[in-house]
């Protein structure tokens, strides 16, 4: 499956931006504890169970920046809960990368995670399973599925 992903926060950056997910303005910037190990937004025309954008990691050695729109390839689901809520993020490659997903990766994409929320003052966060990019797959279509019975 091939999605849209807007660019939100640059890979190497402690900078976490805040956008408007519809019109796609910047609204703020904030610092977290980690840099973000790859670059991470949000695929564009979904809607996640929490009332946001499907998040998304895109997968490459190449240098995105803020606000750009990239067309990726989806290769993974990783199951993350937030505050008992479902977060889940697709993970994502640029189509003319070959990149696989790997332990070396998934272990990274975990220590982010758990470790950027873990002095919010009661945050509770868990990464679960990395699953196979026909569940990423599927989980975007629900989204899809969702914004349009929103409208």
């Amino acid at each position: 499956m091939t999605v849209s992903v807007f660019v939100e926060n640059e890979a190497g950056s402690e900078q976490k931006n805040h956008y408007d997910e519809q019109t796609l303005t910047f609204k703020f910037a904030e610092k977290v504890s980690r840099a973000y190990p790859f670059s991470y937004g949000f695929i564009a025309g979904t809607n996640a169970a929490d009332g946001g954008r499907v998040d998304c990691f895109v997968i490459t050695k190449r240098a995105l920046r803020m606000g750009e729109i990239v067309e990726c390839e989806v290769i993974a689901l990783m199951e993350q809960i937030e505050d008992g809520s479902v977060d889940h993020n697709v993970l994502a490659r640029l189509s003319e990368e070959p990149i696989e997903l790997t332990t070396e990766i998934q272990d990274v994409l975990t220590d982010f995670v758990l470790n950027v929320f873990q002095h919010v003052a009661g945050k509770q966060i868990r990464v679960g399973r990395f699953l196979s990019a026909a569940d990423a797959s599927a989980h975007i279509t629900e989204s899809l599925s969702q914004r349009a019975s929103a409208i």
